[in-house]
Parts: C-alpha cells; sequence; structure tokens
C-alpha cells in the first residue's frame, strides 16, 4: 500500500480518492474477524446439548444454533429473519442505551436465556419475547406489546419478568397473560431499570431480581430528578430535538436508588433497609435459592463496602461482612456467589495484595482462602456445588489466562493443554461440571471453541464459518527495565534488521484495562498500522490491573503523571533492547482513557511523542461521571489538586509547543460526550495551537459503521506520515 500511495501521489491522485483500504474494510466489515464465531454459550443440564449464537462471517445478525455432543450435528434453530418477516428491527432508546453500555455491536438475538431444566428458551428481538419449546421446535410470541426488555425467566421457568417503559411487568407463560409488577414509573422515577453508573461502571445491567420461588421480585427504584440532564444532539438532522438524559457528573448528584421487594400476585413492595447516607450506592443483588436476599452497598468515595442480608418480609437487613481499602474498591459482579446448598459464600477481596477469592460462612466468617493471591484470579467461572470444585480464569502470565480447576482441598490445576502455546482462555462449565466448553485464542489463531469432558478428553468443537484474517501477526511479548513493564512490540512483515523506522505507541493505560496480549484478535490492527511502515509497542503500565493491589493503586489523586510517564520509561527501556525503534519518530495513539493519554502526551511531552491521536478523549475530568471519576479522584470539592493536573485543558499554555494533534470523536457518544472534544479543539485554538478534528457524525463510543471504520485509520495512518516523516532526521 505504501508504494501504492507514493506512485498516486506523485500522479496528482489524492488518498480520497481511492477506495477503501480492503483489509480495513474487511476487518471492520466482520467485526474484527469476529462474525462467524460461536459465542454466548449455554450448556443444558443434561451436558448433552450447546446452544450458541453465531453471525454469517460478513454480517452482524445472530442466530441461534446448538450443538449435539455425541453426534457432533450443528443445528440451526431460529433467524431472526423469520420472526421479523422482512421488517425492520426496531430498538427503544433504553435498549439502545443498554446495548451501548454492554459495548453490544452485533444484531438481531444479542442474547437470550436457558431454563432451569433446560426445556424451553427465551428470545428478545426487536422489542418483543419468543418462548421456544426444545421438545416440540415451537415458537411463540409472548403478548408483552412492542418495547419489552431485560427479560428474565423464573427459576422454575414459568414466568417471564421484563421491563417496558419504566415499570416491571410480567407474563404466566402457562395463561399467557400479563400482570404489572410496579406501577407509575416515569423517566425521571424509574422502576427495574439500572442507572447509568450502575450500567457504564458497576457492571450491574439490570434493575430486577425474581425470588427462587418466583412469588416476589426485587426491583430498583431509580430517582434522577436531582441528578443533572445532559444532551446528545443529532448535528446531522438539526429538525430532531436534542436526547438529554441524566448524567452525574464527578462531584454532582447521583441518582437516588432503593430496593424493593413486591410480592406476587399481589405486588405489595416492602423497601430494603440500610444506611443509604453512609452508603448510597447499590452495586450487587443476589437472590439465590438457598440463601437469604443479599445486596452489596458502597459509600460514595468507594473505599467501604458493606454486604447485607435482606428479609423480603419486613425489609429488614443484617450485615455479613464489611469490606474496606484506602484507596477504593474493585467490584466484580459475581461475588457474592453462594453455594449452592446455601452453606456459604465465596467472597473476592483485595485486602492481601492481589484477587483472592475466600469461602465465607453464611453468617459472613471467614471460612479459608480457598483462591490466594499467587494465583492470578481473574474471572469466576463455575462452583460445581456437589464435588465443591471451583473452576475459574487466570494464571501468574497477565499476557495470557488459562482456565483452572480447584477442589475443595486447595489444588488447582490447568483443565486442558489444549491451548498450544500461549493463549487467553474463557469458558463455560455445565452445572454438574461433566462438560465444560473452552473458548481459545493465540498469537497464531483466531478464537475456537472445545468441548471436553471432565477428566480433559476433547468430545467436540463448535463449528465457526468466520473469515480468517489474511495476514500472519509479526508480535514480540516481554518485560523491560527495571519497573518490568510488560510490552508489545509488532513489526512490519518486511522489517529488515538494522533499518530504524518510526514508531507508534497504541496506548490505553487507566484502571481495568491491560493491551498486552497474546492475541492475534487483538493485535490485527497493529499488524496493519506496522505494515505501513511502523514498529507498533503497547504498555501496560502502573494503574493497570493484573500485578496486585499497589500497583494498580498508584494512580490514586494523579491519573495522568505516572500513567504518561510510564509510557516514556518503558518506550526508553524496549528501544535499549530493540535499536530499530526510532525515538526521534515516535507517535500515540488511544481511544477513551487512551486518547486522554495521547492528548496528554501531545500537550505535556512533546519532546518524545511527535505526532498523536486522540479519540474520545475527556477533556476535563469534572465532566466525567460519578462512579469512574471520584474512584480514582475523589470528589473535586475535596481534592481540586487531583482534578487540576486530570484536566487535559491544564496542560494548554501559549508558551508550550504541543506535537502534531488529531482529535477524533464521535458526536452521538453519550459516554464521553462531544462536547470533551468541542472544549479541548476551543482552547486549543485560544492558545494558538493548531490541530485537527475528526468528528464522526452519529457514531457513539463505539464506531461499527464499517466505511467509517476504515476511513477513520486511513485518516490516522495519513496524520502520522506527515507528522513522522517530516520529523525524520
Amino acid at each position: 500500500m505504501r508504494v501504492l500511495s507514493l506512485v498516486l501521489a506523485l500522479l496528482g491522485v489524492t488518498a480520497s480518492a481511492l477506495p477503501p483500504d480492503p483489509f480495513l474494510l474487511q476487518y471492520a466489515q466482520t467485526r474484527q474477524f469476529n462474525n462467524g464465531r460461536p459465542t454466548s454459550l449455554r450448556i443444558t443440564p443434561d451436558a448433552r446439548t450447546v446452544f450458541f449464537l453465531r453471525s454469517p462471517p460478513t454480517s452482524s445478525v445472530m442466530t441461534l444454533f446448538s450443538f449435539d455432543v455425541a453426534t457432533g450435528q450443528t443445528r440451526e434453530w431460529l433467524t431472526p429473519e423469520r420472526l421479523l418477516q422482512g421488517a425492520e428491527e426496531t430498538l427503544t432508546a433504553q435498549e439502545k442505551a443498554r446495548r451501548e453500555r454492554t459495548r453490544t455491536t452485533t444484531r438481531g438475538f444479542t442474547t437470550y436465556a436457558l431454563s432451569e431444566d433446560g426445556t424451553k428458551l427465551l428470545l428478545p428481538l426487536s422489542g418483543r419475547l419468543y418462548v421456544v419449546e426444545r421438545a416440540t421446535g415451537r415458537v411463540s410470541e409472548l403478548p408483552t406489546g412492542p418495547g419489552a426488555f431485560d427479560a428474565q425467566l423464573s427459576l422454575d421457568g414459568q414466568q417471564v419478568a421484563y421491563v417496558r417503559g419504566n415499570d416491571v411487568y410480567r407474563i404466566d407463560l402457562r395463561t399467557r397473560t400479563e400482570h404489572a409488577v410496579t406501577r407509575g414509573g416515569t423517566a425521571d422515577v424509574s422502576h427495574g431499570l439500572a442507572e447509568f453508573v450502575a450500567q457504564e461502571e458497576m457492571g450491574r445491567m439490570s434493575g430486577f431480581w425474581w425470588s427462587p420461588d418466583a412469588k416476589a421480585i426485587a426491583f430498583t427504584e431509580v430517582d434522577t430528578r436531582e441528578v443533572e440532564k445532559l444532551s446528545v444532539v443529532d448535528v446531522m438532522h438539526p429538525e430532531q430535538p436534542a436526547d438529554a438524559f441524566p448524567f452525574p457528573r464527578a462531584g454532582r448528584a447521583n441518582a437516588k436508588v432503593r430496593l424493593g421487594i413486591a410480592s406476587l400476585p399481589g405486588n405489595k413492595t416492602v423497601w430494603a433497609k440500610w444506611d443509604a447516607e453512609r452508603y448510597p450506592y447499590l452495586a450487587t443483588v443476589r437472590w439465590p435459592a438457598k440463601a437469604p436476599l443479599t445486596v452489596l452497598v458502597q459509600n460514595r468515595a468507594q473505599t467501604e463496602e458493606c454486604l447485607l442480608a435482606v428479609d423480603p418480609r419486613t425489609g429488614a437487613t443484617r450485615t455479613l461482612l464489611v469490606e474496606r481499602d484506602d484507596a477504593w474498591l474493585n467490584l466484580d459482579q459475581r461475588f457474592p456467589s453462594w453455594l449452592e446448598d446455601g452453606s456459604g459464600f465465596l467472597w473476592l477481596t483485595e485486602r492481601n495484595g492481589a484477587p483472592e477469592v475466600e469461602l465465607r460462612h453464611p453468617d459472613g466468617g471467614l471460612a479459608r482462602s480457598w483462591v490466594g493471591p499467587e494465583a492470578g484470579f481473574r474471572h469466576l467461572v463455575h462452583l460445581v456445588g456437589r464435588t465443591r470444585t471451583l473452576y475459574f480464569l487466570g494464571g501468574p502470565n497477565p499476557t495470557e489466562r488459562y482456565l483452572y480447576r480447584m477442589t475443595s482441598d486447595g489444588k488447582a490445576s490447568r483443565v486442558t493443554q489444549a491451548s498450544a502455546g500461549p493463549a487467553l482462555e474463557s469458558a463455560a462449565v455445565s452445572t454438574d461440571g461433566a462438560l465444560v466448553a473452552v473458548s481459545t485464542e493465540g498469537p497464531e489463531r483466531m478464537r475456537q471453541v472445545h468441548l471436553l469432558q471432565a477428566d480433559g478428553t476433547r468430545v467436540g468443537q463448535l463449528p465457526s464459518v468466520a473469515l480468517e484474517p489474511p495476514t500472519r501477526l509479526q508480535l514480540d511479548v516481554r518485560q523491560v527495565g527495571a519497573e518490568r513493564f510488560w510490552s508489545a512490540l509488532v513489526k512490519p512483515r518486511d522489517f529488515k534488521p538494522g533499518v530504524k523506522l518510526p514508531v507508534i505507541v497504541q496506548v490505553y493505560g487507566g484502571p481495568t484495562v491491560t493491551v498486552v496480549h497474546q492475541s492475534l484478535a487483538q493485535n490485527l490492527l497493529s499488524q496493519w498500522i506496522a505494515d505501513q511502515g511502523y514498529l507498533v509497542v503497547k504498555f501496560d503500565g502502573h494503574g493497570t490491573p493484573l500485578r496486585g493491589r499497589a500497583w494498580e493503586r498508584a494512580l490514586k489523586y494523579d491519573v495522568y503523571g505516572i500513567t504518561l510517564e510510564d509510557q516514556v520509561s518503558a518506550l526508553r527501556a524496549l528501544a535499549a533492547e530493540v535499536p530499530e525503534l526510532d525515538l526521534d519518530r515516535v507517535g500515540i495513539e488511544g481511544w477513551s482513557f487512551g486518547g486522554d493519554l495521547a492528548a496528554l502526551a501531545a500537550l505535556h511531552r512533546p519532546d518524545v511523542f511527535k505526532a498523536a491521536v486522540a479519540g474520545a478523549a475527556t477533556a476535563d475530568e469534572r465532566d466525567y461521571d460519578t462512579h469512574y471519576t471520584e474512584r480514582y479522584l475523589g470528589l473535586p470539592q475535596e481534592h481540586p489538586d487531583a482534578y487540576a493536573k486530570g484536566s487535559l485543558l491544564t496542560y494548554i499554555r501559549e508558551d508550550r509547543p504541543i506535537a502534531r494533534l488529531l482529535l477524533v470523536h464521535g458526536t452521538a457518544d453519550d459516554n464521553v460526550l462531544f462536547f470533551h472534544t468541542l472544549k479541548l479543539s476551543d482552547a486549543l485554538l485560544r492558545a494558538g495551537k493548531d490541530h485537527d478534528v475528526l468528528p464522526l457524525s452519529g457514531a457513539t463510543h463505539r464506531v461499527t459503521d464499517p466505511l467509517v471504520t476504515a476511513r477513520q485509520w486511513e485518516r490516522v495512518i495519513r496524520h502520522f506520515q506527515s507528522a513522522l516523516r517530516a520529523s525524520a532526521r
């Protein structure tokens, strides 16, 4: 492509006249070559069948399939086209927002549920609900009316609850009659909906929960009347009104959330009682079969949380445990995880320096540590109650991830060696542990799903119809420098030892996320960039997870300082080992928090970074949401210096040079709103600093239009080519 671009430039043909780059277009049209791969696995209770969703290779519309373990046969159960019958899929504003929070980029069947007994499936589509009887294959639409979402089957499989508008409803599947569970919900005081920060920051996507006996439903009441309303405007359609929604900016009012328990069928509501002044955040709700309704509440600073058992008859609560951390507490929605017989629960803590899974007594007292801090715990997969066997994802190397099985005596072992070489694994396990589905990917292969028996014997592989990437990854993963930063280096396929090349740093850098992975899928775009004539590098510095509590919490009250300097230190350390890195020609690009750091690099360290592309950057942390921002910086009223250091505007001064900077932002972003880039651009203009702005019309925090994605990255490369070629020695 580089030679072609040069020839065309000499002929006077501009890049804008060219068709989209073939790889970029294919990369976007296939959702990074993920279309066609099985996802959303559900294993039936008898472990004989695995249900999954899969799209065609060049479409993001998901269809429901099943795989018969004994015969190896795959069956297509239901397609969205069959149900829609030519109609367009429509989504309510609430469902669009929910998909934005879950980063869902597919269409059709984006989610589904399998009943506890495995006899029926529940599928939402276009605001309607459908039930499939497995024995007969019969499909029936439930009489919900349009706009139903967040549908949940009761434990006995006889009822479905859902939200429509701002209230919770249920349908009895035997009589097919609908009943209102809550009434009077409004946009300002809703019932059964998770508020913005619950979805975006806590990982709590739902606002209601069935009781185990299906005789009650717990639900949230979310009062946003005091929350500031922000607006997203479709700038391409000025005739349409702005979409206003409650967005709690740091230091300002949050939604007021309480938990009601509605007994059925009378819907008499009892409200759970806790000290909401001390613990305003309702973080997690659990209602297990043989244990109490359990809620986790947090203080606003997120330095203390209280696990409560709720009496659904009176709303009274009793404390099971209190967890504290001087910096902040990380949430994991899989915890608490009650044992099947109610004899205790699993709890996740970092008080001993790293994630550790504890077994707690029913009253909250500590029984013992089950998965120690040395295990590199990442994700709870399943607990087989009968045998007390725990499946989890983890491992000591942050760039890899494997499935482990741990027995009740504390002995851990890898479940499978199916992943040859370094890999990233995820998994689903049948209720009794008889069948394990391991999804695995690595630096030389895209994701595959293998089926294993409990003893590790392979019994099948879920079929993929995905297109495979037309490239091999030139990836080098190592630790560098005195801090042993994990680094990834992607070289161009025509790399020549001894020849210096300009460098692109791809950065995120923020808490909860690592970017150095042994993965082809997560480095495909890096390889394309490298093949344009660059060495592409990624680094995981302080503030990122998986290297212990102290490493992650080093950025408390200063999310930018050590984070950016770690990128500089790691870059220089890698250059000491790889002399082909030309440190006189370094660019940096990132999105979201990575966009913040890319912009900061341009403003604060132009001595190191000659060019930057900042996507969806937050101009000022005071304008981002409460639960995320205050976790790391505290309240702006109490820590003004932290917020001054956390504002990109602080670093814009007339007497300071900046690197060549391109700002990219979706105009419909409701997470980091478009006004952040406008505010940043305005400050740069007033300071006399040249820069470029690329608005992506109608794009949200995720850019899903394939053509826009291709053109965006073409523009990014032109920016770096212009800046870094011009700064060559």
